[in-house]
């Protein structure tokens, strides 16, 4: 088969050899009469640089490789049976895994650099790749499994460029957007994809048992090791950290990254403190879309216009919302000012304050609107 390809090409490439002749910088066309100079001599210079390509060029140089390194048994000797015996090894870091990270900020000699934090779980050693291939030793600044975002530091004697955090709230679907980071290792270093934002607020269950994330989806592809790379609009500005894609033989081209509005506001904490401390209202919720509408007019008799909303199906004693006086059954329409109509939407208002702030909250009891302000405390 491999023979026959190989004719095959040769044939197609001896045919079209045979058809011209270059003759200083001329070219000549055969025919049956003999060669004829061409009359007029073409040149074509196709200028290929674009708004993508400028973007690539200028940004790439912040978004590097993060290595996981982990302590593994190495076997030495053979047992009585022939089998590897590891107690006769050793112990020796070894690469446990790889991804992408954003270098953000220098500040004097030091740099920061946003990742995924399932990119560093575990790591009892993590190295930053540059874009020339030299490594260098990152320290863990701290982690947040919720919204999976870590924060590492280097020195910055080797950064020249440092990426520029956009605004993910201004995003609009249909934007294009363009993906920087190393697929499958550091083999793809630097690989580019591009795309549009496909969706927004879109609600992500991660896997390590955190809940869920609201994210940006975007069908540039993103595949394991993009994780903790830049999502990238036109302007070059980072409004996503690559993060996660569906997997499956009914799915393509659906991938998400962490909104870096949300981004932001971790990694000020992580800076600040090495780890992240949410504040709790204390109950168990339900979107009110997902809420059989004859349970609805029945039970929670709400005014015909309330349409949206979250529904307490807990509100636990010791925590805020309980102490200010909201209960299971109540419906909650207005957080902090925002209106609210999905789980999610709470949530991520909630992840823009502190703990110790005060908040208004809105909610339906028995078809008659309360509001009530809320003193956040930390988790107990």
């Amino acid at each position: 088969m491999q023979q026959s390809t190989k004719s095959f090409i040769s044939g197609i490439i001896g045919g079209v050899l045979s058809a011209s002749l270059v003759v200083g910088g001329v070219f000549y066309f055969s025919s049956g009469e003999g060669i004829v100079p061409e009359s007029i001599q073409q040149s074509v210079s196709v200028d290929v640089s674009t708004q993508t390509t400028q973007v690539v060029e200028d940004v790439s140089p912040a978004v590097v490789g993060v290595i996981n390194l982990q302590t593994v048994q190495t076997s030495s000797g053979l047992g009585i049976f022939g089998n590897l015996t590891p107690q006769q090894g050793s112990t020796e870091l070894q690469e446990a895994g790889s991804g992408s990270g954003v270098i953000y900020k220098k500040d004097g000699d030091t740099a920061y650099i946003v990742t995924n934090q399932h990119v560093i779980d575990s790591a009892e050693k993590i190295e930053v790749v540059m874009t020339n291939g030299d490594r260098y030793v990152a320290e863990l600044v701290g982690s947040d499994v919720i919204n999976d975002l870590a924060v590492l530091k280097m020195s910055a004697e080797a950064v020249d460029v440092v990426a520029e955090l956009g605004d993910s709230d201004s995003v609009q679907v249909g934007e294009p957007v363009i993906a920087i980071g190393n697929p499958l290792g550091l083999d793809f270093y630097g690989s580019v994809t591009s795309g549009i934002i496909s969706g927004k607020e879109r609600t992500l269950e991660t896997d390590n048992g955190a809940g869920e994330i609201s994210v940006l989806q975007t069908d540039a592809a993103i595949n394991p090791g993009n994780s903790g790379g830049a999502l990238l609009n036109i302007q070059g500005q980072v409004i996503g950290i690559n993060s996660a894609k569906i997997s499956s033989e009914y799915a393509e081209g659906i991938a998400f990254a962490i909104p870096i509005n949300t981004a932001k506001a971790v990694i000020a904490q992580l800076e600040s403190n090495g780890k992240v401390e949410y504040p709790v209202l204390g109950v168990t919720l339900q979107s009110l879309e997902s809420i059989p509408l004859e349970y609805r007019n029945a039970t929670l008799k709400l005014p015909a216009d309330v349409q949206d909303g979250v529904l307490v199906i807990e509100a636990q004693g010791d925590y805020p919302a309980a102490q200010a006086g909201i209960a299971s059954g109540d419906v909650i329409t207005e957080f902090n000012g925002s209106s609210i109509t999905t789980v999610v939407e709470l949530r991520r208002e909630l992840l823009k304050l502190k703990v110790g702030d005060s908040v208004e909250v809105t909610y339906y009891r028995d078809g008659v609107a309360n509001t009530v302000s809320v003193n956040l405390t930390k988790a107990q």
